[in-house]
């Protein structure tokens, strides 16, 4: 068994991204990362009604979901203390990524192994 199926040790993981194929390469790359559930959302709406489970451990937020800034969903998972990472094609444009300067950023499109570490590396702080 590759390395990265154990990284994500049966975590909680939330995806908010709306675009469907994305969305679903995330899901898949995360659960064979080792993720024991994922929650997958594309729109804020849903995104907000979903960040306050429980049970959630970690969040891979687009930066803009459809015309919409994902702020609020941002600013509702570090209230509770629940890590994200940033995945996002608008590095450095962006002034919500400004507002969360120690904020991991992934770089659509990333690589498994790179999106697997940077929720490895949420989970592990």
């Amino acid at each position: 068994m590759p390395r990265e199926c154990q990284l994500l040790s049966g975590a909680h993981v939330l995806i908010v991204e709306d675009d469907f194929l994305l969305l679903s390469d995330l899901e898949m790359i995360l659960l064979e990362g080792g993720a024991g559930r994922v929650d997958s959302c594309r729109t804020i709406e849903e995104a907000l009604a979903r960040a306050n489970a429980d049970d959630i451990e970690a969040a891979v937020l687009d930066v803009r979901v459809g015309h919409e800034s994902i702020a609020p969903v941002a600013r509702q998972l570090a209230a509770r203390g629940i890590p994200f990472v940033f995945y996002t094609g608008q590095v450095g444009n962006d002034r919500m990524i400004a507002e969360w300067p120690g904020c991991k950023i992934v770089s659509k499109p990333a690589q498994s192994q790179v999106i697997v570490a940077a929720i490895a590396e949420l989970l592990r702080h």
